[in-house]
């Protein structure tokens, strides 16, 4: 069978290209040295505005400081602190986007723009902070109009101006630039996005011709072909039902949850978003702020705060969620995904079951090592609903190569009902290899309480 055939996680460099490269890596402490100047620099601008602060206490206390003046010297403060924002952009994000990780995720003082900072938000951000000075500095002028020179006031507006369009045009091409290339990474455009929408609920055509497909793989091994036939026609089609027929019930888990709460700040959103969030099959939208975090008995909501900043999504790192059903895991999992989306990312969803039917498809079709190069182009699949119904041998050791292909590469959100010590209820013999790396970078988020979906229709009944 072609599933045997396990394709390498990574090609193994030669020693003396590993050696050069870890080598040329290696120079990048060579800009250390520069950040440390810049925070000299950092110290004379804080002795620049306490001078400036201390003359302008003498004048106000001397009776010498008019309306004008005290304006003029606030806005000269101003600057000075803006000035200084920008040196610690410079200073933090550049030497964690250029030079090494700083390791502040989960610290409470971790500046909120560090969480998502990079290369390409860090010019924007930079650029950004160029046009509040510049605008500091046009106040002044007008601020003293009868003092400043008419061509000093034209060329202040002028230069201004031009900060403003580089800004936008640095935007664009930062912004909806990289959007297009992650959209075109993905393969919005091309022909395995179709194969990729056939994990989509909408028109769920996906798990009523579950049962069809699934014996086929059984043929060759009789003795765990009933298994297959028994997932799909159990757990599916309750599935579907459920998130057809009571979506807002599964997925509104927590419709009366109090307004957005703070560590769930937003990032900033990327252009193509909507285009993102509707080609990654989620069944519903829900946000992280949407979470009831009232309902469970049980939630670490750091974790999922500082999740929500998509560290573990740059890092490569995987989420698992374990809890027993109608807890909110699968919320919690779209508003990771959403997240992602906003971010610039491009996620796939389905339940595992979904996952099982679609590489069975790409395996009996001879297609599975393309299939699997094609989920290369997402950082982050969602894996749902782990756990419901158990796989046969070969169906587990399809999800195991996804676990095993994306390990160290890209990023998975899996939800579960079992703790990951009962997976081989769930995987069999493939438990343990397929734990040992899903969980190696992974955050494991325990979520205990009754199900709020139960919890409803009791609530209804008794009505």
């Amino acid at each position: 069978m072609q599933v045997t055939r396990r394709q390498p996680l990574r090609p193994t460099a030669s020693p003396p290209t590993t050696t050069l490269g870890y080598a040329l890596f290696a120079t990048r402490w060579l800009q250390a040295p520069l950040y440390f100047g810049l925070v000299a620099a950092q110290a004379v601008y804080v002795y620049k505005f306490f001078s400036e602060l201390w003359n302008l206490i003498l004048r106000i206390v001397g009776g010498q400081a008019t309306e004008t003046y005290v304006m003029l010297a606030v806005l000269k403060l101003v600057d000075v602190v803006m000035i200084a924002n920008l040196l610690i952009m410079v200073i933090v994000g550049g030497y964690e986007t250029f030079v090494s990780r700083i390791g502040l995720q989960g610290h409470r003082d971790q500046p909120e723009w560090l969480s998502h900072v990079n290369a390409n938000v860090l010019k924007v951000k930079l650029a950004t902070a160029i046009v509040g000075i510049s605008s500091v500095h046009l106040l002044q002028m007008f601020v003293d109009v009868h003092h400043t020179p008419r061509h000093s006031l034209m060329w202040g507006t002028v230069i201004h101006m031009a900060f403003i369009v580089s800004a936008a045009i640095l935007w664009y091409m930062s912004g909806a630039g990289a959007a297009g290339a992650v959209a075109a990474h993905a393969g919005h455009d091309t022909p395995e996005v179709h194969a990729a929408s056939e994990l989509e609920p909408k028109p769920k055509p996906q798990p009523e011709p579950m049962p069809t497909p699934l014996p086929a793989p059984a043929v060759s091994t009789p003795p765990v072909s009933t298994p297959p036939v028994s997932t799909p026609v159990v757990s599916i089609p309750a599935q579907s039902a459920d998130r057809s027929a009571a979506r807002p019930t599964v997925h509104s888990a927590f419709p009366s949850s109090a307004e957005p709460s703070a560590p769930y700040d937003r990032p900033v959103t990327v252009p193509g978003t909507e285009t993102r969030i509707r080609d990654a099959g989620f069944p519903s939208r829900k946000l992280l702020e949407e979470f009831d975090e009232s309902h469970p008995r049980s939630f670490d909501r750091e974790t999922v705060a500082r999740l929500g900043k998509l560290d573990f999504v740059t890092a490569r790192g995987n989420v698992v969620f374990v809890g027993p059903p109608g807890t909110g895991k699968t919320h919690l999992a779209v508003g990771l995904g959403v997240r992602a989306c906003q971010a610039g990312h491009g996620v796939l969803f389905a339940t595992a079951a979904e996952w099982a039917y679609r590489l069975t498809e790409a395996r009996d079709g001879g297609r599975l090592a393309e299939e699997l190069a094609v989920l290369d182009a997402y950082p982050l699949l969602i894996i749902d609903e782990v756990g419901y119904a158990p796989f046969d041998a070969a169906t587990a050791h399809l999800l195991f190569q996804v676990v095993a292909h994306r390990y160290e590469r890209a990023s998975l959100i899996v939800t579960s009902d079992r703790p990951l010590g009962r997976w081989e209820e769930i995987f069999g013999g493939a438990a343990p290899a397929l734990v040992d790396r899903l969980a190696h970078h992974a955050e494991i988020v325990r979520i205990d309480g009754d199900s709020y979906r139960m919890r409803r229709a009791i609530s209804s009944w008794a009505d």
